[in-house]
């Protein structure tokens, strides 16, 4: 099973290997960590370590921080990795490093993907914050492309993409009842409707004018929430380059990280959100630009089939899968509208944060397209698209976006969007 490129001897087959490993790199300024002291803090807790230690910190992620800590030494070499949320941060629910060491310490013997956690550390007098220090994983982590030297046929990618939903579906058969701590994250019934009002707000209080107000996609999910499908123990925040693979194997998936969502809801909101970052190969340029995992290559399966795959599986079943599918690009719009509202408002002068309002409009678009699709072209162009303007929906605010963006926009949206109507400015 040749899915990494070997050579022919030991020492460059090891060579290899090391090169499609996720690692971490130089520790960026301003985010320096105290190695002494969190050292000091290890020893306290009985954690067998000598000297002080190599730190890296990874790239991934855009949220919390992550330092890689090796430590060295006869009888004592320890390689740790070190969560902690950024500097500043003033809700702690939004990083919540208790929650995401609970939830994975609770699965240890549960589900066999999560890291072993070594000790969490509450007093922010150490390193001005809470944190938590697990063992590392080594593998690969396939982030929008797979790394250099990992050559997957179309079989092996569709085993791995197989194995990743397998992942997820595991996860949402663990019995949490049977954890005293995993009972505590749950709020009962009516997630589905918890969800769809909170992103509601969240989105409302981060809107920018340049971007869509969301206005009937948000009336269409109130619309159209569902009572839960179940309740069990759910990611929030599933994607590829949140897992981690088998370097000797990458079809199969050895590690879930990034738990710092994790709660108890509705499997199939769970997947839905997943789905809304699952970019193929046809989709527009601008999703592809976006795009943060390799779920473009031959041989993954489509959205569609991912879901048939998942109920067929579990065996649930569903009436209106458009509202699982709308809700999970809707979020999705919300956390990049969160984020460049923080851009917009010149809290923070991050670049890649720039453009995200264009992103925002493609996944109104394709809201837009899938409640037509859904209702039906000819009823929406009817009965909703001569009223879109009063739902907010701006056809003039469009006119004025670069003409790319325009070109993938009306690639997008459902046929009759631009015609003229009684309400259009134009007329």
């Amino acid at each position: 099973m040749a899915t990494v490129n070997h050579a022919k001897n030991t020492d460059t087959d090891d060579q290899s290997l090391n090169k499609v490993l996720d690692k971490g790199g130089d520790v960026r300024e301003g985010e320096e960590l105290d190695a002494k002291a969190v050292s000091n803090w290890l020893r306290a807790q009985g954690v067998d370590i000598k000297g002080e230690p190599t730190v890296t910190q990874f790239s991934g992620g855009a949220s919390n921080w992550t330092y890689r800590l090796q430590y060295e030494g006869e009888g004592a070499s320890q390689d740790l990795i070190l969560r902690r949320p950024p500097k500043g941060t003033k809700a702690k629910s939004a990083h919540d490093m208790v929650r995401e060491y609970t939830v994975q310490k609770s699965l240890n013997d549960a589900y066999p993907y999560v890291p072993k956690m070594v000790a969490l550390c509450t007093d922010e007098d150490v390193i001005g914050a809470d944190f938590y220090v697990m063992e590392r994983m080594e593998g690969i982590i396939p982030r929008a492309n797979l790394p250099k030297g990992v050559d997957l046929d179309e079989a092996k990618t569709r085993a791995l993409c197989t194995n990743v939903i397998d992942a997820l579906v595991e996860l949402h058969q663990v019995d949490y009842k049977e954890h005293p701590d995993l009972v505590s994250l749950g709020r009962g019934d009516g997630y589905c409707e918890r969800q769809v009002s909170g992103w509601d707000k969240r989105y409302v209080k981060a809107k920018t004018p340049n971007v869509p107000s969301f206005a009937l996609v948000r009336q269409w999910l109130g619309k159209h929430t569902p009572a839960d499908s179940k309740t069990c123990l759910i990611h929030n925040d599933w994607r590829f380059d949140n897992v981690i693979l088998d370097a000797a194997d990458p079809t199969k998936v050895i590690g879930v990280l990034d738990w710092e969502m994790a709660t108890l809801g509705d499997p199939l909101m769970d997947l839905g959100s997943a789905l809304a970052y699952w970019i193929e190969a046809d989709d527009n340029i601008i999703m592809q630009q976006s795009r943060r995992q390799p779920t473009h290559l031959k041989g993954m399966m489509t959205r569609n089939e991912v879901v048939a795959y998942y109920l067929k599986q579990t065996g649930l079943k569903i009436d209106n899968w458009t509202f699982y599918e709308v809700f999970g690009l809707f979020r999705l719009a919300g956390i990049v509208q969160q984020i460049y509202y923080r851009y917009y408002h010149k809290q923070t002068t991050n670049p890649a944060f720039k453009n995200f309002w264009i992103i925002v409009h493609v996944l109104h678009a394709k809201c837009l397209k899938l409640i037509a699709q859904y209702e039906g072209e000819a009823l929406f162009t009817s009965h909703v698209q001569p009223h879109l303007q009063d739902m907010g929906v701006d056809a003039a605010m469009i006119e004025q976006l670069p003409s790319p963006l325009q070109a993938v926009i009306k690639g997008v949206l459902p046929k009759g969007y631009f015609a003229k109507s009684p309400q259009s400015p134009d007329e």
